[in-house]
C-alpha cells in the first residue's frame, strides 16, 4: 500500500536520486581506507518470497514489515539491498547454499539451525490460522477428517499442522503441500481443497480476495527472524539485532513505525465477513448520505423545505442502523453522532457535540484515541481497531470494531474524520468458547491434553536452544476409582474440582497443570535451570508439597473425605523433542510410587526402562504363545476326608518353547495389563470343558466337577457371560459340572454388575468358588448377598496353621461362617498329614495340596487317593 509522501518529500528525492549514491560511494571509500567497517556499501543479496503485508516485491524493491525494516537499517550502515525473487522453498534452499546472503521471515527449528544462523532477536510475533473455502464447514480440529489442506512446502505450518493433527487423532486429513501462498489459496476458491493454513498476516488479505473464510483453528504462535547461511555473514545478523534491540524498546523508533503503518493498511483484527458486509453496507449508507446532505445543502435557498426533509429522513436512517456513527473535525471535536453512539456513551447528543474525547472518556483512553485520530487525519489512511466499551457503565464487557476513515472536500482536503464502531462481542465470545471447548477440561477448567502436549513441545524446544531443564510430574489420585464408585460420580467430580484447586494454588505462575482425563493429572515445570541436582532438588520440593497438600481432608456434601495421591517425576534431559517418551516416563515413575506403597514420588531412572522393556518383551512372547498354542492345563486334585476325588482345579502352565514349563506366576500379571488375559481365559474355559466332556464319557469321572479361575478383568468385559454359555454349548459340557473361581479382588469393583453377571450363569447351573478368602476385600454384607457355592481357605493360613494361634482361629472362623451361610468350605496347600489331621478336628472335609498331589495332566488325575 502507497504512502502520501509529507510535505518537502520532493526534495529528499531529489537528495536520494542525485547525491545519496555519490555520498554513500565516498563513505565506503572512507570507512575501507581507515578498516573501521567492513560491512559499509556491501551489496545484499536478500531473498523475498511473496507473503504481503509481512514480505514482498513492490517496483523491483522489498516491501512489507520486513522489507522496511530491512531499509531502515541499511540507510544506517550503508548497505546495498538486492531483491531476490524466489518462492519459499527455493529462497530456503538458495541461502542455504550461499546464493543469497539474508532472509528475512524465518521461523526457528533444530532442522533449519543445521545449516541457518538465526538472529538472537525476533523481529516480528505471529500466528497461524486455517481459511476455509465457503462451502465447506469447519469448526473444529476434528472437522477436518476427509479434508485437504493447502499449506506452503517445507514451511513451518506444514510440519506444525501435521503433528497437530496427530496429536488430536485426526488420521484421514491430507495434507496438500504447495510451492506458494498465491497457488494455494486459489486452489481453495476452486473447490481443490478445502482450506488453507497460513500465517495470520497474509491470510487475511488473500481470504478476502479469494472469498475464503476464516476458522476458529488458531495454531502455532511463532516468532520470525532475520536469518543468514551457517557460518557467513553474522556480522549482518549482529548488526540487525542491535537495532532491533534499540528499536523494540523505543516506542517512536522506526520499528513500531513501522507496524503502525501496515497494521493501519491492513487491520490489527481478524474480522469475520458477516461483520465487514455490515461495515461495508454502514460505510456505504454513510457516503451516500453526506453525499446527498452536501448536494441539498448547495440547494438550499431553492429547496430549503425539501433539505429538511431528506435531512430527517438520512437521521432516522443512520439513527436505525445498528452501529455507532460519529464524526469530528479537525480539533477532534465532535459534529455528529447518531442515536447508537449516545445510547453507547450515555449522553445526551447535546451533551456530546462539541467535545472532545477527554471530555467524555478517562485520560489513558482519551490519549490513545486523539493518537487514532490524528494518524487518520494526517496519514490519510483508513484505522480499523477493536476496542472496549468505555464512556458508560453499560458498555463495560463489550468489544467494539472501530473503522475509521477520513472525510475529504472537493478538492481533496481532509476536513473531518468518521468512525464507525459495530459491536462483535457475540462474535468474540464465541472464539473464546470454541477455545475453552478445544483447549481446557471442561470439569476443573484445567488445560487438557492437547494443550498439555503443544506446552510440552515447546517447553522441550527452549530446553534444547536454552539447556535450562524442566520436569514433568504425573500426578494419581489413590484408590479414586473405590471412592467414586462408593460415593457415587457427582462426588467423584467435586473431588477432581477440589484437587485441581488445591493443586492449582501450588503451581508456579509460568508452569501449567493439566487434567489428562479420569484421576491423572499433569505438572509441566519450566525453567529450572541448568545445574541437574539443583532441578532435580526443586522438582522434589515441588512434588513434596503437593504430596503434603492432600494431608487435609476434601469436605464432601458435609462429610470429610481423606485421599492420597502418587507422584512419577521425569526430567526433560535425554528425551530430546519426544513428548510421548517424557509422558511415558513420567507414568512409570508413577506406578512404581503406587507399588512402593501409594502416597510418595518417585523419579524414573533406567532400572524401570530395562524392566518396561522387560515387560514388553514378555508381552510379544505371551502373544506368540497364544498364536501357536503354547499353554497346557494342569489339574490338581481335590478330595473329602475320606480320600476319595471330588473335583479337580483347572491349573494354568506355559509350556515356552526355550524356557521350559513357566508358572502363571511369572506371567499373569503381565497378561492383566496388557488386556492378553482375556484371550488365555477364554482358551482357559475352552480347553477345561472340553475335558469336562471327556470326563463324561469316563466311568469314575464323569460327574467329577472342574473349577476354573477367573481374572477380575475377564470377568468384568462385558461380553463374558456370553462367551462362557457359547463355549459350553460349543463344546457341549455340563454345566452343572463347571464351576468359576473368583478372587477377592472383584468384590472392589461394581459389586451389582457382578452379582448380575454371577446369577444369570448360575442359572445355567454353574457353580461359584470365592478364592483366596481371607486376604483381601472381605466384607460380610458383600459375601451375604453374593449367590456363592464353596468358601476357598488360602494357603497362607494353612502353612503356619500349627504354629501360630491367630491362623488357627482365623481357619475356625472361616468354617463356622461357611457353616451358618450354607457353603462348602474347603483348604487349600495341605502339605502334610499333620495340617490335614488338624483341619479335620477343626470341622473341615474338603481339602487340596500337594499332600493329596501335585499338579498334572489329565491322564494322571487319579480317581480315588489314600487317606
Amino acid at each position: 500500500m502507497r504512502r502520501n509522501l509529507p510535505q518537502g518529500q520532493g526534495h529528499r528525492e531529489f537528495a536520494l536520486r542525485y547525491w545519496r549514491p555519490l555520498l554513500i560511494a565516498c563513505l565506503a571509500l572512507f570507512t575501507w581506507l581507515n578498516s573501521q567497517d567492513a560491512c559499509a556499501g556491501r551489496m545484499i543479496r536478500v531473498g523475498v518470497y511473496e507473503n504481503p503485508p509481512k514480505i514482498f516485491i513492490e517496483n523491483g524493491r522489498i516491501s512489507g514489515i520486513f522489507g522496511d525494516l530491512l531499509y531502515a537499517i541499511a540507510d544506517r550502515e550503508g548497505w546495498q539491498v538486492q531483491p531476490v525473487a524466489c518462492t519459499w522453498r527455493k529462497c530456503l534452499q538458495e541461502l542455504r547454499e550461499g546464493k543469497i546472503d539474508l532472509m528475512p521471515d524465518v521461523t526457528y527449528n533444530e532442522e533449519r539451525a543445521r545449516f541457518l544462523d538465526f538472529g538472537s532477536i525476533p523481529a516480528l510475533h505471529g500466528w497461524s490460522e486455517l481459511y476455509r473455502n465457503p462451502h465447506v464447514m469447519i469448526v473444529t480440529v476434528h472437522d477436518l477428517v476427509g479434508k485437504r489442506i493447502g499449506v506452503l512446502a517445507d514451511s513451518s505450518q506444514e510440519r506444525y499442522l501435521r503433528q497437530m493433527l496427530h496429536d488430536f487423532g485426526v488420521r484421514k486429513a491430507g495434507i496438500v503441500p504447495l510451492d506458494s501462498l498465491d497457488q494455494a489459496f486459489a486452489q481453495a476458491a476452486q473447490g481443490n481443497i478445502d482450506a488453507v493454513a497460513t500465517n495470520y498476516f497474509f491470510g487475511d488479505i488473500a481470504a478476502r480476495r479469494y472469498g475464503l473464510k476464516a476458522t476458529p483453528i488458531i495454531f502455532q504462535p511463532s516468532q520470525l527472524y532475520f536469518a543468514v547461511p551457517k557460518g557467513t555473514n553474522r556480522d549482518l545478523l549482529e548488526a540487525i539485532d542491535f537495532y532491533l534491540g534499540q528499536w523494540i524498546t523505543t516506542p517512536e523508533s522506526p520499528y513500531y513505525r513501522i507496524l503502525e503503518h501496515w497494521k493501519a493498511a491492513v487491520g490489527e483484527t481478524h474480522i469475520p465477513a458477516s461483520v465487514w458486509w455490515s461495515v461495508g453496507l454502514l460505510n456505504l449508507l454513510l457516503v451516500l448520505a453526506l453525499v446527498t446532505m452536501w448536494l441539498q445543502r448547495r440547494q438550499v435557498l431553492a429547496q430549503g423545505r425539501h433539505l429538511q426533509i431528506t435531512e430527517a429522513k438520512l437521521a432516522v436512517i443512520l439513527d436505525s442502523v445498528d452501529a455507532c456513527i460519529f464524526i469530528k473535525d479537525e480539533d477532534l471535536r465532535y459534529q455528529y453522532v447518531n442515536h447508537r453512539q449516545t445510547l453507547r456513551l450515555d449522553r445526551d447528543s447535546e451533551a456530546i457535540l462539541g467535545q472532545t474525547d477527554d471530555a467524555l472518556f478517562d485520560s489513558e483512553t482519551a490519549e490513545r484515541m486523539h493518537t487514532e485520530d490524528q494518524h487518520v487525519l494526517v496519514s490519510g489512511e483508513t484505522l480499523t481497531i477493536e476496542e472496549q466499551g468505555t464512556g458508560n457503565p453499560r458498555a463495560t464487557g463489550r468489544t467494539y470494531l472501530t473503522v475509521k476513515q477520513p472525510l475529504r472536500d472537493e478538492r481533496g482536503r481532509i476536513y473531518a474524520l468518521c468512525g464507525i464502531s459495530t459491536d462483535f462481542t457475540a462474535h468474540k465470545r464465541a472464539q473464546e468458547k470454541i477455545h475453552q471447548l478445544a483447549f481446557y477440561d471442561p470439569l476443573t477448567g484445567l488445560p487438557n491434553r492437547a494443550l498439555l502436549l503443544d506446552r510440552a513441545r515447546h517447553a522441550l524446544d527452549d530446553y534444547a536452544r536454552e539447556r535450562s531443564l524442566g520436569a514433568l510430574l504425573f500426578i494419581d489420585l489413590d484408590n479414586f476409582k473405590v471412592l467414586n464408585d462408593t460415593l457415587g460420580h457427582a462426588h467423584g467430580d467435586r473431588l477432581l474440582e477440589l484437587v485441581a484447586a488445591r493443586l492449582g494454588a501450588l503451581v508456579r505462575r509460568n508452569d501449567t497443570l493439566a487434567r489428562l482425563g479420569g484421576d491423572e493429572f499433569v505438572l509441566l515445570m519450566e525453567r529450572l535451570g541448568s545445574d541437574l541436582d539443583a532441578a532435580i532438588a526443586r522438582t522434589e520440593g515441588v512434588a513434596r508439597q503437593l504430596l503434603d497438600s492432600f494431608a487435609d481432608p476434601f469436605l464432601l456434601n458435609g462429610n470429610r473425605h481423606n485421599i492420597t495421591t502418587s507422584i512419577g517425576a521425569a526430567l526433560f534431559s535425554e528425551v530430546g523433542n519426544r513428548v510421548d517418551e517424557l509422558l511415558k516416563r513420567a507414568d512409570m515413575a508413577m506406578y512404581e510410587a503406587k507399588a512402593a506403597g501409594r502416597n510418595q514420588v518417585k523419579f524414573f531412572d533406567p532400572l524401570m526402562q530395562a524392566s518396561l522393556s522387560a515387560r514388553a518383551a514378555l508381552e510379544t512372547e505371551l502373544r506368540e504363545a497364544i498364536t501357536h498354542r503354547h499353554f497346557l492345563l494342569y489339574y490338581q486334585p481335590q478330595v473329602d476326608a475320606s480320600g476319595l476325588l471330588i473335583g479337580a482345579e483347572a491349573l494354568l502352565r506355559w509350556e515356552h518353547p526355550h524356557k521350559g514349563l513357566i508358572t502363571p506366576g511369572r506371567f499373569i500379571a503381565e497378561a492383566e495389563s496388557s488386556g492378553l488375559i482375556i484371550a488365555i481365559g477364554q482358551w482357559i474355559l475352552r480347553t477345561a470343558c472340553e475335558q469336562l466332556v471327556t470326563w463324561s464319557q469316563q466311568p469314575g469321572y464323569a460327574d467329577l466337577p472342574l473349577s476354573v479361575n477367573v481374572s477380575a478383568r475377564q470377568f468384568h468385559h462385558p461380553d463374558f457371560v456370553a462367551d462362557v454359555l457359547h463355549i459350553l454349548k460349543e463344546t457341549g459340557a455340563n454345566p452343572e459340572r463347571l464351576g468359576l473361581e473368583l478372587t477377592e479382588t472383584l468384590l472392589a469393583e461394581d459389586m451389582d454388575t457382578l452379582i448380575e453377571k454371577m446369577k444369570a450363569l448360575r442359572t445355567h447351573g454353574i457353580r461359584f468358588s470365592l478364592d483366596d478368602f481371607g486376604t483381601g476385600y472381605s466384607s460380610l454384607s458383600y459375601l451375604k448377598r453374593l449367590p456363592l457355592d464353596q468358601l476357598k481357605i488360602d494357603q497362607s493360613f494353612v502353612q503356619d496353621l500349627l504354629d501360630d494361634p491367630n491362623d488357627a482361629t482365623i481357619v475356625k472362623t472361616i468354617l463356622a461362617l461357611g457353616s451358618s451361610l450354607d457353603l462348602e468350605v474347603i483348604a487349600e496347600g495341605v502339605e502334610t498329614a499333620a495340617q490335614r489331621d488338624a483341619l479335620l478336628t477343626f470341622g473341615c472335609h474338603c481339602f487340596q495340596g500337594y499332600f493329596f498331589g501335585h499338579p498334572g495332566p489329565a491322564e494322571k488325575l487319579p480317581s480315588t487317593l489314600d487317606p
